[in-house]
């Protein structure tokens, strides 16, 4: 996730696009927020033309398994049966990228030559992989993990047990380590910060998660700077900074994510970092919304934010859905995020930021713990793993706003609803 203040809409103080159930919707993404957006849209009874482009011939499918489970069977899993689509009205415009789109006349063109007009356009864009700048990224053998055909190369890599460096210690990353490393692979991650998910994540998770990973025989390498890859056609080695080598048969780039603004740009639609939207999605644009991975929205106690995740973009899908359908806008929902490494289940709630009380809870060693994360003795965000219920009350720590007291909170033999102090 990336934090980025920005400016507000500019059509906050304009007019408003008319909504209702017979407006014309064109979603230009089919990931899971433009997935989760038809669905809604139907089932809050709208009636008018609904088209769902995706520039990837693949229908809709589930993002977590390709860096989770991309060596299993788990790998091909569908949001929605792929008859839904039809059952539904929805107009799916598969392996079709936009390639035009004219604001003023609610417009747009596809490579296939369609246009198609809209009462209501929604962005869902979602974000693409930065690329490695260094020389021999485009070497074969060099790949990055976005999309269900990166999966099957990822697999295809792992079958044939090949030396898998990866660049970059985010989430990404680390799953695709956790995978690859209980497949026998050997495995190096590089990370240019000081610990991995340094941006997403506490120091004491980083921590944790470096010494769950050396201990199933993943190589970590922080402070590393990648200077090259090299070889004849084909990755052999990657060149550090600090003048060594490492070999590599296949070296996955997970070095973060560059939202794809290009459409709402080229519309004049604000943007910064991202496609700045409000609490019911909006852009400056009262007929454009816009939803995901692309987007810098409000998210409360914290401002705006880029959140690179399933429930920020579903809840997104949610605000849309209510805007184009002229119903209340859904109240605002805690981020949450999650992610699965070798055997731990890792949840976390609220956003991590620098310079709070850390309160740790249960027993990393056994691989069941929470990270309360307290400002001013209030419970602000929580990381977990493999404790649930933790989780759960955390969240409702956080929603509360009640003052907690450290040290019973950190002793896993008070339970869970003794830790407030009785105070806001």
């Amino acid at each position: 996730m990336a934090r980025n203040p920005g400016p507000r809409p500019a059509h906050t103080d304009g007019p408003q696009q008319a909504a209702g159930p017979e407006a014309r919707v064109v979603v230009v993404g089919a990931g899971h927020g433009g997935a989760a957006l038809v669905a809604l849209l139907r089932q809050g009874g709208h009636r008018g033309e609904i088209v769902l482009i995706g520039d990837e011939p693949e229908h809709p499918y589930q993002r977590p398994p390709l860096s989770k489970k991309f060596t299993s069977g788990e790998l091909e899993q569908v949001i929605r049966p792929r008859e839904f689509y039809a059952e539904q009205q929805v107009v799916l415009q598969l392996g079709e990228r936009v390639t035009g789109l004219d604001a003023a006349a609610q417009k747009l063109t596809t490579t296939s030559g369609g246009t198609f007009g809209y009462d209501f356009l929604v962005l869902a864009t979602g974000a693409r992989p930065r690329p490695l700048p260094a020389p021999g990224a485009n070497l074969d053998g060099v790949a990055a993990l976005r999309t269900l055909a990166d999966a099957r190369v990822l697999r295809d890599w792992l079958a044939e047990r090949r030396r898998l460096v990866i660049v970059g210690a985010g989430y990404i990353g680390l799953e695709v380590a956790a995978v690859a490393t209980a497949a026998g692979v050997p495995v190096t991650v590089l990370e240019r910060e000081e610990r991995v998910l340094n941006r997403v994540a506490s120091s004491e998770l980083s921590a944790i998660l470096t010494a769950a990973h050396g201990a199933r025989g993943v190589d970590i390498r922080v402070d590393a700077q990648v200077c090259a890859l090299a070889g004849n056609g084909a990755v052999r080695e990657v060149v550090l900074g600090s003048g060594g080598t490492l070999p590599a048969d296949g070296v996955l780039v997970g070095i973060g994510a560059i939202p794809n603004t290009e459409l709402a740009e080229a519309a004049g639609l604000a943007c910064a970092g991202g496609i700045v939207v409000d609490e019911t999605a909006r852009t400056s644009d009262p007929a454009v919304l816009a939803i995901g991975d692309a987007t810098v929205r409000p998210v409360a106690g914290v401002g705006r934010m880029r959140l690179e995740s399933i429930p920020s973009a579903t809840e997104q899908a949610k605000q849309a859905a209510a805007t184009i359908l002229g119903t209340p806008p859904p109240a605002p929902e805690l981020p949450w995020f999650w992610s699965d490494q070798l055997d731990l289940k890792l949840k976390i709630a609220g956003v991590v930021l620098p310079g709070r009380e850390v309160v740790l809870r249960g027993d990393p060693g056994i691989g069941r713990f929470a990270l309360f994360h307290l400002e001013r003795g209030q419970v602000r965000a929580v990381e977990t793993a493999n404790s649930p219920a933790e989780f759960m009350a955390g969240k409702k720590l956080i929603a509360s706003g009640v003052l907690v007291d450290p040290v019973r909170l950190a002793d896993p033999a008070v339970p869970l609803r003794d830790v407030s102090t009785g105070a806001c």
